[in-house]
């Protein structure tokens, strides 16, 4: 047995001897440098999101996170490389208070989280609505003399919105961009957006809009008898 382990050790003596003092200095090194702490503002990651749920708040907080650890491993880190994690499985609808703690923050090996803050945070949860909305052309501009605007028509007509349900229940249409038909005589189309003001709702298959502008000629009894 004795000349198993003595056989063992002494095998390939020189690689082993040389793999040790490498590691000796490597320690070595990196002991002597200096420890630093750093910030980051990190976003707060939710995960496992009810499918039937929509997050209410319009502002959810950064985590500030400040970590520990040698200052060469440090200063190759960016926010990327940290991550905070909420698990929502099992929320319900309402105003809900989050913990933020150290054990979130997922950082590079050898980092330690030293704090994260705020160290709790409150979120408003509404049910997930969706609903068909029509869509309101804006249309402007000076056209060319005795010629008026007689028709607008919009493809697609509407749009569907999803969203909190309070907040799409809200919204009776969607308007497009200004449109500037200055100069049209007789027909043009022009390709624009649709949008509402709550930032909280979204189109749900975002597509263009286009919006067709006809103009006619006015009669001289049209002009003369408006």
């Amino acid at each position: 047995m004795s000349n198993i382990l003595g056989r063992f050790v002494t095998h390939n003596l020189r690689l082993k001897l040389i793999a040790l003092t490498a590691a000796v200095l490597l320690w070595a090194a990196i002991s002597r440098e200096p420890v630093i702490e750093v910030a980051f503002s990190i976003p707060i990651e939710f995960h496992d999101v009810p499918e039937n749920l929509e997050i209410t708040s319009e502002i959810v907080p950064k985590a500030q996170v400040r970590l520990r650890g040698p200052a060469p491993q440090l200063r190759d880190i960016t926010g990327a490389d940290v991550h905070t994690t909420v698990n929502l499985s099992g929320v319900v609808t309402g105003e809900r208070t989050f913990d933020l703690t150290p054990a979130q923050v997922s950082a590079p090996h050898g980092v330690e989280v030293v704090q994260v803050a705020p160290a709790h945070f409150r979120v408003s949860f509404d049910r997930r609505a969706v609903r068909e909305v029509p869509v309101k052309p804006r249309v402007t501009g000076r056209f060319p003399a005795g010629f008026s605007l007689t028709k607008v028509t919009v493809d697609p007509a509407t749009i569907t919105l999803v969203g909190p349900e309070k907040h799409v229940s809200a919204i009776n249409e969607a308007l497009t961009d200004p449109i500037d038909a200055s100069g049209v005589v007789g027909r043009a189309t022009f390709t624009t957006n649709a949008y509402v003001a709550d930032q909280l709702v979204r189109e749900l298959r975002p597509a263009r809009i286009r919006v067709t502008v006809v103009t006619e000629k006015q009669s001289r009894n049209a002009t003369e008898n408006p």
